[in-house]
């Protein structure tokens, strides 16, 4: 008798113990979200002076995840792999100042947030004041980029042609690098999105470089998931209305100046 109860003492014991892990393992506090970004994109993404990654996009998506009970993982990528990465399931979704436009159909997207454009950053003294400036100048631009599939794009809103009057469309890894080469009169002019432009000017210190009146476009950002995973992009989309709302998507667009470029509804 005494063996039997043992027994069914065991039995029950183990019986609760798989209902338990089967709840935990059930619930969305236990979710890993994992988001994909540049980390050599400031302000959106970035490693800051303490070695963490932060920026605009991150400190949102920290937020998404306090709301959701979910746990945020920042995984930077080669954003030349981004795809790779989003389709193998590496990562959850890109989210990293991520253009939409021409892209609409390649990804199930979140509600744009963010108005931005592409423009030409250079030297203050270079001569260059217009578009038509660029004829055979040397143009740098962020390998897999928007700026760069604007350069390449013969679509209506794309600027081939004016690409086909540079020297040469000379590309980076990212645009750190690309201000080194334009400090150093490498390249003559720099084509990016202007809220990344004007941070690379502003962390600089200095008046040494301008931004051209004349933009090559206008796009928006959003995030990218991958396509047909409507679900997880509508939760989000639900949070970043929520933090629209409640201010706090207001907040973190004016601590990283982003507050004349931001487009979220509630």
């Amino acid at each position: 008798m005494k063996k039997q109860f043992l027994c069914g003492m065991a039995i029950l014991a183990l019986t609760a113990g798989l209902f338990t892990g089967c709840s935990k393992d059930n619930t969305a506090d236990d979710k890993t979200f994992v988001v994909g970004f540049d980390a050599e994109y400031p302000p959106y993404g970035y490693m800051d002076d303490n070695g963490d990654y932060t920026g605009f996009d991150l400190e949102l998506a920290e937020e998404v995840c306090k709301l959701k009970g979910w746990t945020l993982k920042k995984q930077p990528i080669s954003w030349d792999s981004k795809d790779n990465e989003l389709n193998s399931g590496s990562i959850d979704c890109i989210w990293n100042g991520f253009t939409m436009n021409g892209r609409e159909d390649d990804y199930t997207w979140s509600v744009p947030y963010v108005d931005n454009s592409q423009v030409i950053v250079t030297k203050k003294d270079s001569g260059i004041k217009e578009l038509t400036d660029l004829k055979d100048k040397v143009v740098g631009v962020q390998a897999a980029s928007a700026a760069l599939d604007v350069l390449q794009s013969s679509e209506d809103g794309g600027q081939k042609e004016l690409a086909d009057t540079f020297k040469t469309l000379q590309e980076f890894a990212d645009y750190n690098t690309a201000f080194v080469e334009l400090e150093a009169g490498s390249v003559d002019a720099i084509a990016m999105d202007i809220g990344v432009a004007q941070y690379q000017i502003k962390s600089r210190g200095n008046d040494a470089y301008i931004i051209l009146d004349d933009h090559l476009n206008s796009e928006k950002y959003a995030i990218g998931f991958k396509k047909g995973n409507t679900k997880l992009s509508n939760e989000v989309n639900d949070a970043l209305k929520t933090l629209k709302k409640n201010g706090t998507f207001d907040k973190l667009a004016e601590k990283y100046d982003l507050t004349d470029m931001v487009c979220l509804s509630e």
